[in-house]
């Protein structure tokens, strides 16, 4: 077997969904240092998920639009610290709906990384009592996942 055979996957666009769930921190410190190692981009991406969300607060849209730039300010956070670990490019995105179901159908495709990196178990919404998140990208996505635990 030719050592070009031998060498292992480098990836240019790495995506990491983010919360704030320890498999989502180790998920994070995961994809920094691939990305690193890579050269590569680092994408975060991080839902607001409607489970979490009753009808009261639904109909607010200020409510609405309060949680969403709470998302995105927490999600600068995650900017500075991977750049202060030295990649050198970050990109940030927010989306709403199903975690797993909007990561596949709408943030992948407008992203297109290489590698999606996820925690295994969410910190909300009602799939975190099944975990149905991190299986159904790892199912469906249409690049490779990597599941951290």
């Amino acid at each position: 077997m030719s050592k070009s055979r031998l060498d292992p996957k480098r990836f240019s666009k790495i995506l990491v969904g983010v919360d704030d769930s320890p498999d989502a921190q180790l998920a994070f410190r995961f994809a920094m240092n691939r990305a690193k190692q890579d050269n590569a981009e680092l994408d975060i991406v991080s839902i607001l998920e409607q489970d979490d969300i009753n009808v009261y607060q639904a109909l607010n849209k200020n409510y609405i639009r309060d949680k969403r730039n709470d998302l995105e300010k927490h999600l600068q956070g995650y900017r500075k610290i991977a750049e202060e670990f030295g990649i050198r490019k970050v990109e940030t995105y927010t989306a709403e709906g199903d975690a797993g179901e909007t990561i596949v159908k709408d943030v992948i495709p407008h992203v297109e990384p290489d590698l999606l990196v996820i925690g295994s178990s969410s910190r909300s919404g009602v799939a975190r009592y099944f975990g149905s998140q991190a299986s159904y990208m790892a199912k469906y996505s249409p690049v490779s996942v990597l599941v951290i635990r």
